[in-house]
C-alpha cells in the first residue's frame, strides 16, 4: 500500500471499531480485540460477533474487503468459510442419519457402489465424519491451490479416489478435507438431490442464511471480499484458486451474519437434534496431540469436558475461520478474516470473545 492508503486505512478502522456511543465495556473490549487483528495480526478485512440465546450480542467488522479500492468490510460482506463448510457437511450426513437413511458404520460402497475397495480396508461414514477413513490429504502445491474447474463432486473424486489408503480405516487420527467431499457425493446419492440444493433446502433455508453458497468462479457476488495471504510479516493480495475439487470440505463463501444464524439453530436443535449434537460431539479417535475431533466439530473444552465448547477452524488462500459454540449456554461466536496464516490469530480472537460473552454485565 502507498502512504495514502495506508493513512486512509488507519483513519478508516479508527472509525470503525470505535465510533460507538455509550459502549458497553465488553463491547468496547471486544471492538479493541478486532481492531488489533488488524493493527497487529497483519489481516486486512475481518468480522467478528457473537450472540446469546438466539440474540446477537455484539458484533464488528474491521479493515478492508478490498484495499486497494478502500471497499469497507462490513457484517455482510461475503468470504470463503474455509472449513467451516465440514460442519454444514456433517450436519447434513446427521439430518440423514436421523431419517434412518444413512447407517454410520457401513461401509462407503453401501452408498457408493462405484467407489473403489482399498487393500487396507472398508471405510465407513463415520471415520470419514471423524478423519480416521485413512484418506490423504492434497499432495502437492498445485493440488491445493487447484486451478482446475470441476463439474461435479464425482470428477472431483477421481483426483483421490484411487489412491492408497494412508493407514487401516479407525486405527489413526489424520485430517483431510477430501474424506468430506466422498460425503458430500454420499448427501447427493441418498438425498437425490445435488449437494447445493439439499444444504439450500435442509440448512442454509431453516437457518435464514441468504448469504451462503458454493463458490463459483469467475462469478463474483455482490459485497465479496478480495483474497489477501500473509507470509513472513507482510501481507499482499493472492491469487485465488478453485475450490471446486474440495466444495463439501471448504468450497462455501457465508458472512458473519449467516455464520451466527448457523451457529443459532444448531443449539436451538433447529438443524439436529440435541441428541444427535451430541453423538458429534464425542471424541472419536484419542489423538496424542491439538484438540479431539467428534464427527464435523473440534472439542474445545477442558478435559474431562470437551464438549463444552464445541467449534471448526478454516484456513485457505484469503480466509482465515472460527466459530465456536457453547451448547449448555447456547452461545456463538463467529470470526471471519480475509487473509490466510493468520489463523492462530483468528482462533485467539474467537477464544477471546467466548471469555467476554461468559462476563456478567449487559453488552
Amino acid at each position: 500500500m502507498t502512504t495514502k492508503t495506508i493513512l486512509f486505512f488507519l483513519i478508516y478502522l479508527q472509525c470503525t471499531c470505535t465510533a460507538h456511543t455509550q459502549e458497553s465495556p465488553k463491547a468496547r473490549e471486544a471492538n479493541d480485540l478486532l481492531a488489533a487483528l488488524i493493527t497487529d495480526s497483519g489481516v486486512t478485512g475481518a468480522a467478528a460477533g457473537y450472540a446469546v440465546e438466539g440474540k446477537t450480542a455484539w458484533k464488528n467488522a474491521a479493515g478492508y474487503r478490498c484495499a486497494e479500492d478502500q471497499l469497507p468490510f462490513t457484517d455482510s460482506t461475503r468470504t470463503r468459510t474455509a472449513s467451516i463448510a465440514k460442519t454444514m457437511t456433517a450436519v447434513a450426513i446427521m439430518q440423514l442419519v436421523e431419517q434412518g437413511r444413512i447407517d454410520l458404520d457401513l461401509p462407503v460402497q453401501t452408498y457408493l457402489p462405484d467407489y473403489p475397495k482399498k487393500k487396507a480396508g472398508d471405510i465407513t461414514v463415520r471415520q470419514l465424519l471423524a478423519h480416521t477413513s485413512g484418506i490423504g490429504q492434497y499432495q502437492s502445491e498445485k493440488e491445493a491451490e487447484n486451478q482446475t474447474d470441476f463439474p461435479s463432486l464425482e470428477a472431483a473424486m477421481a483426483v483421490f479416489k484411487d489412491r492408497d489408503l494412508l493407514f487401516e480405516p479407525g486405527t489413526a487420527y489424520y485430517y483431510t478435507t477430501y474424506g468430506y467431499v466422498v460425503l458430500g457425493r454420499i448427501i447427493e446419492v441418498v438425498s437425490g438431490q445435488s449437494y447445493e440444493a439439499y444444504l439450500q433446502k435442509n440448512i442454509w433455508d431453516v437457518a435464514g442464511m441468504t448469504r451462503t453458497g458454493v463458490e463459483k468462479l469467475p462469478a463474483n457476488p455482490a459485497n465479496r471480499s478480495c483474497l489477501y495471504q500473509k507470509h513472513k510479516r507482510k501481507t499482499k493480495a493472492a491469487r485465488a484458486n478453485n475450490l471446486s475439487n474440495r466444495v463439501p470440505g471448504g468450497g462455501l463463501f457465508t458472512t458473519l451474519d449467516d455464520m451466527i444464524r448457523f451457529g443459532n439453530a444448531i443449539v436451538e436443535n433447529r438443524l439436529i437434534k440435541a441428541a444427535t449434537l451430541e453423538q458429534m460431539t464425542q471424541s472419536q479417535f484419542a489423538q496424542k496431540a491439538g484438540n479431539p475431533y467428534g464427527l464435523g466439530w473440534f472439542l474445545y473444552g477442558p478435559p474431562p469436558h470437551e464438549s463444552v465448547v464445541i467449534g471448526h477452524s478454516g484456513e485457505q488462500t484469503g480466509a482465515a475461520t472460527q466459530i465456536m459454540l457453547i451448547p449448555k449456554s447456547k452461545t456463538v461466536v463467529v470470526v471471519l478474516a480475509n487473509t490466510s496464516g493468520t489463523w492462530k490469530d483468528v482462533v485467539t480472537l474467537a477464544s477471546a470473545l467466548i471469555g467476554i460473552s461468559e462476563k456478567p454485565g449487559q453488552d
